[in-house]
């Protein structure tokens, strides 16, 4: 499903207009990536926890050639743990 399908999907669901479905959308993304830049977990009961974690260094060598080993610097990324609920409807 394309973000546009959603935006669809809840303005007939919801009785609104697209443009009020897609304020309502874009505004739901804008405060989860405010909370996770702040380092906060995103917790939607029911659905998924979304949060930081931290990768520390890693040395790759891509297809295993020694000779051109590089190392991956430290950095962060966004996780997601699916929900109880979730896990149940879906699988």
């Amino acid at each position: 499903m394309t973000k546009s399908t959603l935006i669809t999907v809840i303005a007939k669901k919801a009785h609104l207009t697209k443009k009020a479905a897609n304020e309502a959308v874009e505004s739901m993304f804008e405060e989860i990536i405010r909370s996770l830049k702040k380092g906060d977990k995103v917790v939607i009961s029911g659905f998924g926890t979304f949060y930081m974690s931290k990768v520390k260094d890693k040395h790759v060598e891509p297809f295993g050639d020694k000779a051109k080993r590089q190392v991956v610097k430290a950095h962060k990324v966004i996780n997601f743990r699916v929900g109880k609920p979730l896990k149940k409807e879906v699988w």
